[in-house]
């Protein structure tokens, strides 16, 4: 089987610069917002994934199926009706978790939020927090 390349990896470009050409200045102000909420509570620096996504951290992932790469820890991404935020953990805590947040929406590894005004700052930091840890027990180095 052909080893596939992943289309999303870790770029030198900056964040700052990506950040500062989301149109929407409320979207904008949330996104840095959400990147020192995030370095804090990730305890990594800020960087590029792929064209659009902010991530902090890395981990190497490799399924039975032989598929591998390489993904940040958590991130998010201002998309044009949402902000994606990228926070994984065991499902239990996670859901436990999310009926906390606010206003959101979630999928498998996703959770979409509109604003920050709309969610609990708190509730995010935890989300961080346990995403961080269950990827590095799940994937350790």
């Amino acid at each position: 089987m052909a080893k596939s390349t992943n289309k999303t990896t870790e770029t030198q470009n900056s964040v700052d610069d990506f950040l500062n050409a989301v149109a929407d200045e409320t979207k904008r102000n949330d996104c840095f917002q959400l990147k020192a909420l995030m370095q804090k509570h990730s305890g990594f620096e800020a960087r590029m994934w792929g064209p659009s996504i902010v991530g902090f951290g890395t981990y190497h992932y490799k399924y039975a199926s032989g598929r591998e790469g390489d993904a940040p820890l958590v991130g998010f991404s201002p998309r044009a009706k949402e902000i994606s935020l990228y926070l994984y953990q065991d499902f239990t805590e996670r859901e436990k978790l999310l009926q906390q947040l606010g206003k959101h929406r979630s999928g498998v590894g996703c959770v979409y939020i509109k604003k920050l005004q709309d969610i609990n700052i708190e509730v995010l930091a935890k989300l961080i927090t346990t995403s961080v840890k269950y990827l590095q027990q799940l994937y350790p180095a």
